[in-house]
């Protein structure tokens, strides 16, 4: 799936290993691969050593043949599986990780996107050694196995989920992992004079940064042949949802990688690293498509990429900021950035939502810092591509202003004009260059709010370039389109904090719209004391064990006999404690490479796409490139329910459209919500989180808004909960009076409610004349229909109804004759009756 140029295709290599059973022998471990069609197979061995030895088959064999493979095993037991995490040693022996249940969260064209929900662990030893000699042992794999790979773990067996759609869509331009396109020429697809259309299937390069089993695929790199074998996982969240514009499904996928990079804990991990990896960075990346034509829109998010961090040792709730490190030329900064500009071009803009005006010096510190480094590096970028910098004090914005929301999705606006969204239908293609990168202390939920801001905006454009909306058009609050973008947001919020800062969101997108519950009071105390919980108590073990999964600290390695848990600091693990060869010799005022001054303001890594692979492709129906049957198995009698795009559009009506409407257009407000102004006092109840501001201000402007928010809130206790003004009286609009019915009235109600009763005559009289069934409120009657008799029909009444029927639908028509007399000839025989 790849734009292309003139007659040329490119399309993503599937993976040819979908499927693995497991055999286990005295001597070895049997692993054999299949895909999804159970047609092509592939063995690969694993001796049972200390040591690990993998042999591979160079051969792929048909459902026949390893079905005589198999049998000559003599296997003591069997497990299926879908994919290989890893291999992993602590001090004894390696161990083999596999994934063992899946789910399809997503898809992105024909695409299937899977989430991880169980994973097996296999010890590869002898027999004789099954038992471990080291208790330190079971301490490091209970240790390793605290990172949950059942949670929030992702991958894809056709598409290449560490890159963004843009990426995957470029032509390739470099063959070959170990490639230095500064140095080599790019293939050149416009300069070919074929006329005949080209095909050509591709292996992706991932974007390691995000490939979270980057370490436990290392021991399988170099003894494995076919890469169908590696399955890399990304880290983060994935969730897609839908919304029906008039019959049409429109889906959005929303993507958010998390940077192993620098990866831990929220108070363990703040800034940056020597390397301009900072803390908490994550890429967002949302996608919209309706079968036909893609569009995608990436911010992130990220730590202030600057030396910094914060004393936990006291038992406070917001612990002071130091600056560890000084760094006058900025030199961590420009690594950040120069990374940035490599992956997304120009312009970088930096939307920073922490405080800039405090009485006592705390998020302020982080304020003064970015600004200086940015005006530092700017100086040495051209004019046309510096960094764009915007200060937006949301916490205060919050507590004086109840339109926060509203000066956000401005701000979003004006800087998504800056930057664009990629779009390709089959005649056009437009490139998003640059990113937004918001930050604040601990980039949770003012971030996730900010973020929100800009999607809600880039959603709005997105469906304009689809035909949808205007031009100038935004998503109303509260309509089907908005509420379903920001659930999505919400959920990618409450897991991006649960991963980093131990709890949900304290503060949602409700909170800064005013929208929220007051009760939802008690549940931000509650997320406060988890956050405050886990911040001291469990995040150091947290930290240890991602330490472990990700390969900074190797057991087996450590010659100090200093074991994990007994190390009094990480920094060495995740910083460099010498100057590089590359620092040295680079000037302090060429942070930034030749490569990317001559790509900018374009993505430099996606001009000059790499891949490991490139093969030329002489029929569609291969099935190494054929994304139809691997979306739609063609080839499988299926249900509808298991269709994910079915399966998302079916949760998107129950738990986004309402049950009652009268405006079937999904950008319409659906509800009407009144607007709720929060007080100091509800402030002040959430002091413990990072995310508020609790400082006091010198700014004069705070304290008279909070006396006018006051007398608004008093104001609004003695008022209608609609702002609306109420219709006038039913006399005036409509000519009569509503009054109570009268007792005649009532009496004629109560009969026509007992209606039924007249069908059930007791079985005594069954054979006696039918009386005439008086219809009283007080019979008393047995509700069942067991005990009903069936009403008696005479001859006479069938004759009449007979007639009856006859007239109605075949009357006498004749062109001389008026309808006077068809209407007189059915009066005079209701008389008759």
């Amino acid at each position: 799936m790849a734009t292309h140029s003139s007659n040329t295709k490119f399309l993503p290599v599937i993976s040819s290993i979908q499927k693995i059973r497991v055999y286990e022998t005295k001597t070895s471990i049997q692993l054999i691969g299949t895909n999804d069609k159970e047609t092509r197979f592939r063995i690969l061995q694993i001796a049972r050593s200390n040591e690990l030895q993998i042999y591979e088959d160079p051969n792929e064999y048909d459902s026949k043949e390893i079905r005589r493979i198999i049998s000559n095993l003599k296997h003591t037991k069997s497990l299926s599986a879908y994919g290989i995490v890893g291999f992993v040693k602590f001090l004894e022996h390696y161990y083999l990780i596999l994934v063992t249940k899946r789910h399809k969260v997503s898809f992105i064209g024909n695409h299937v996107v899977y989430t991880i929900k169980d994973t097996t662990i296999y010890k590869i030893t002898p027999d004789a050694a099954k038992n471990s000699s080291n208790p330190l042992e079971s301490k490091y794999l209970k240790m390793f196995m605290n990172v949950d790979l059942s949670s929030n773990f992702y991958f894809s067996y056709s598409y290449d989920l560490t890159r963004t759609l843009q990426y995957n869509l470029a032509e390739p331009k470099f063959v070959g992992e170990c490639v230095d396109i500064s140095k080599e020429e790019p293939l050149d697809w416009n300069n070919e004079n074929s006329r005949d259309e080209r095909v050509y299937a591709y292996r992706s390069t991932s974007r390691k940064k995000f490939v979270w089993n980057e370490f436990l695929l290392k021991p399988m790199q170099k003894k494995v042949l076919h890469k169908d074998w590696l399955l890399e996982l990304v880290h983060g969240y994935v969730n897609q949802s839908s919304i029906s514009i008039y019959g049409l499904s429109i889906y959005v996928c929303l993507i958010a990688r998390r940077s192993k990079n620098y990866a831990g804990t929220r108070f363990l991990k703040r800034g940056a690293n020597t390397f301009g990896d900072v803390a908490n960075e994550v890429e967002t990346e949302q996608i919209v498509s309706d079968g036909r034509r893609m569009s995608s829109f990436v911010q992130m998010r990220g730590s202030v990429p600057a030396h910094w961090s914060q004393d936990i040792s006291k038992m406070v709730p917001k612990p002071p900021i130091s600056l560890d490190i000084p760094d006058p030329f900025a030199i961590t900064a420009g690594k950040h950035f120069e990374k940035l500009l490599f992956h997304y071009g120009s312009p970088i803009i930096i939307l920073n939502l922490v405080k800039r005006k405090e009485k006592r010096k705390h998020e302020s510190i982080l304020t003064d810092v970015i600004v200086n480094d940015v005006e530092y590096l700017n100086q040495f970028l051209p004019p046309n591509c510096q960094i764009r910098y915007t200060h937006f004090d949301m916490a205060r914005k919050n507590r004086t202003d109840k339109n926060v929301m509203e000066e956000l999705d401005g701000k979003g606006k004006n800087l998504l004009a800056l930057t664009g969204v990629f779009y390709t239908d089959s005649n056009e293609t437009t490139y998003q260059t640059g990113v937004i990168r918001t930050s604040c202390v601990d980039c949770l939920d003012r971030t996730n709010t900010a973020q929100f801001a800009m999607g809600r905006a880039a959603l709005a454009y997105q469906l304009h370039k689809f035909g949808f909306l205007k031009a100038d058009s935004r998503l109303q609050f509260d309509s089907e389109c908005c509420s379903m973008l920001e659930s999505l947001y919400d959920i990618q919020g409450d897991t991006l904090a649960l991963q980093y800062g131990g709890s949900q969101l304290v503060h949602r997108i409700k909170t800064y719209r005013k929208t929220a519950a007051w009760t939802s009071q008690g549940s931000d105390i509650m997320q406060n004391l988890s956050r405050y919980y886990s911040n001291t108590f469990s995040d150091q073990e947290k930290q240890q064990s991602i330490n472990l999964f990700l390969g900074l600290y190797i057991p087996y390695e450590n010659t100090n006999n200093e074991h994990l848990w007994d190390m009094t600091t990480d920094y060495n693990l995740h910083n460099s404690l010498s100057v590089d060869s590359d620092t040295k010799e680079k000037e302090l005022t060429m942070w930034y490479s030749d490569i990317i001054r001559k790509n900018l303001p374009f993505s430099t890594s996606i001009a000059n796409k790499i891949v490991k692979e490139l093969i030329r492709i002489h029929s569609l129906d291969l099935e190494m490139i054929d994304l139809y049957s691997n979306y739609h198995l063609t080839y499988r009698l299926t249900s509808l329910e298991e269709n994910v795009a079915y399966q998302i559009s079916q949760i998107s009506q129950r738990t986004i459209t309402p049950t009652y409407r009268t405006n079937f257009s999904p950008f319409e407000p659906t509800r009407r919500v009144t607007q709720s102004v929060k007080t100091p006092t509800s402030i002040d109840m959430n002091s413990s989180s990072d995310d508020e501001d609790t400082s006091e201000e010198d700014d004069e402007d705070t304290h008279s808004s909070l006396r006018s928010s006051i007398a608004e809130q008093r104001q609004m206790e003695n008022k209608s909960y609609f702002t609306d003004s109420l219709p006038s009286d039913c006399k005036a609009t409509y000519g009569f009076e509503l009054n109570s019915p009268d007792k005649d009235s009532m009496t004629k109600y109560k009969s026509y409610v007992n209606f039924q009763k007249r069908s059930q005559p007791s079985a005594e009289k069954s054979d006696k004349k039918q009386k005439p069934i008086i219809l009283e409120s007080s019979v008393q009657y047995k509700d069942s229909s067991e005990q009903i008799t069936e009403p008696q029909v005479t001859e006479s009444d069938r004759r009449k109804y007979e007639n009856y029927c006859k007239l109605i639908i075949n009357p006498e028509y004749d062109e001389n004759s008026s309808s006077s007399d068809v209407i007189e000839k059915y009066i005079n025989f209701k008389f008759e009756l």
